[in-house]
């Protein structure tokens, strides 16, 4: 929970491995650690301090730190400092947060009482860096300028460029203003400009637009994203060999949609999860202005289990449906849903489940995919502790289907099970970091369609969320 330090008048460390004494003459005399039941511990918080703020208004730092007079002992202590150090630290003002306990001094000081101090550190008026990061299957290099805290709340000003290495390169300049409040809304507003190409599709696209975001959460580990978004798009072949069905789209369009995102995480890990679930349901309703309308529904389940120790069996299932407002409203390629590909239905090429025309995938209206896995340590455990805790072994089960399914269809069920595409295989997984793991895979495509692009044999994927 960062780092808490804590001093006691009987010399002692009170809180045992968590918590380090203020004075080392002090840990010096007495090296004791005793296991000490603190729930239950009469303690209250007398005075609280904060060092070194400095462009920061006090009235933003009393919301996240006003919890703590409430405690009533000195576990409740301990815990509600270490989520005021959360607040503080999602104000993204702060560079370092250290919070020190000790105790209470001064004519106004209660028996049980406690002093608490955060020495925190701003971030400069201007910052900037070059990094790298990992998408969907490709790498980035990012150039970043932002300017945080500018007007003492948490405000900041953004700028960002990326190039994948797949042609594709964004540029964004936003504006995110976060305020006071139980439910931690945030507003954000951005410019954008987004290029990407799709060999698999044959076509390329720029998208230039505004992006309005406020979110929020309703619970404690419930995320709420209210988004509109005006852009508009230039859609181009993207060489001689692109077939007709994809040239006819070929030209601008302006699109406006409202867009809601639920997510809840409860994972242990974003790379190698051994428990917990994440479920996430998207909705999107476009045709406030412009040619583009659609109703879009999307959803992602992921849940986990430790079957006994480092062995996790693993579950997912995600799907959508999406549906035209009207005969005049029409439908792009880029909205449409896609399946295949080593981050979604492995043994397929990228987009290489469901119709093609010449070569080129056209997506569908409707699609569902679902995966069973089985995550498991190194065998014999090489570099246990240490280099092998990277890496997992990896068994799977894959299944999918992508089409313009009719959801009124008495037989729903049979016919989004026709032509179900399977796969299996086994493979090893790297952990590069917290952004993003490493696949390499042995795929068996099982059944598939004969307009599919199959996959078989050795397989690469890297990427934050897969199936």
């Amino acid at each position: 929970m960062g780092t808490v330090h804590a001093k006691a008048d009987d010399r002692r460390n009170i809180l045992g491995d968590t918590v380090e004494n203020l004075s080392g003459n002090e840990r010096q005399q007495d090296k004791r650690q005793e296991d000490i039941q603190w729930e239950g511990v009469r303690a209250r918080v007398d005075k609280i301090h904060i060092d070194g703020l400095a462009r920061t208004k006090d009235d933003i730092i009393e919301d996240c730190i006003r919890d703590l007079f409430k405690a009533s002992d000195f576990q409740d202590v301990l815990l509600k400092a270490h989520r005021a150090r959360l607040k503080l630290d999602e104000l993204g003002c702060f560079k370092n947060i250290s919070v020190y306990i000790d105790t209470s001094k001064g004519p106004n000081a209660t028996p049980d009482g406690l002093e608490v101090t955060f020495n925190v550190k701003e971030l400069k008026r201007l910052t900037g860096g070059i990094s790298t990061h990992v998408g969907n299957n490709e790498g980035a290099l990012l150039v970043g300028m932002k300017a945080p805290n500018i007007l003492g709340r948490g405000e900041r000003v953004q700028v960002e460029y990326t190039h994948g290495s797949k042609k594709t390169s964004n540029f964004n300049i936003g504006f995110v203003k976060p305020f006071r409040g139980r439910h931690r809304p945030v507003f954000t507003t951005s410019l954008f400009q987004a290029h990407s190409e799709w060999p698999t599709s044959g076509y390329k696209s720029i998208e230039r637009g505004l992006l309005l975001d406020f979110a929020f959460h309703s619970s404690s580990l419930v995320k709420h994203n209210l988004q509109w978004s005006g852009d508009v798009r230039d859609f181009n072949c993207l060489s001689r060999s692109t077939s007709f069905d994809v040239r006819e789209q070929s030209g601008l369009s302006l699109k406006s949609a409202l867009r809601h995102i639920l997510s809840m995480d409860l994972r242990d890990d974003l790379i190698f999860p051994t428990q917990g679930s994440l479920f996430e349901l998207t909705s999107e309703f476009a045709g406030l202005g412009g040619d583009v309308g659609f109703i879009k529904n999307k959803f992602t389940f992921q849940s986990n289990y430790s079957v006994m120790e480092d062995i996790v069996f693993q579950g997912s299932l995600t799907g959508g449906v999406m549906t035209p407002t009207s005969p005049d409203m029409k439908i792009s390629m880029a909205d449409m849903f896609y399946l295949g590909g080593p981050l979604s239905v492995r043994g397929f090429q990228l987009r290489g489940v469901g119709p093609h025309s010449e070569g080129n995938a056209l997506g569908s209206m409707c699609y569902w995919a679902a995966g069973l896995h089985l995550f498991a340590p190194l065998p014999f455990r090489p570099g246990r502790g240490g280099f092998g805790e990277l890496f997992r072994t990896h068994l799977f089960v894959n299944a999918g289907n992508v089409g313009d399914f009719k959801l009124d269809d008495s037989n729903l069920l049979s016919t989004i099970q026709k032509n179900m595409r399977v796969s299996y295989g086994l493979g090893l997984a790297l952990r590069l970091g917290n952004m993003a793991r490493l696949e390499v895979n042995y795929c068996f495509p099982l059944t598939f369609d004969k307009g599919d692009h199959t996959q078989s044999g050795v397989q690469f994927g890297i990427g934050v969320k897969f199936l």
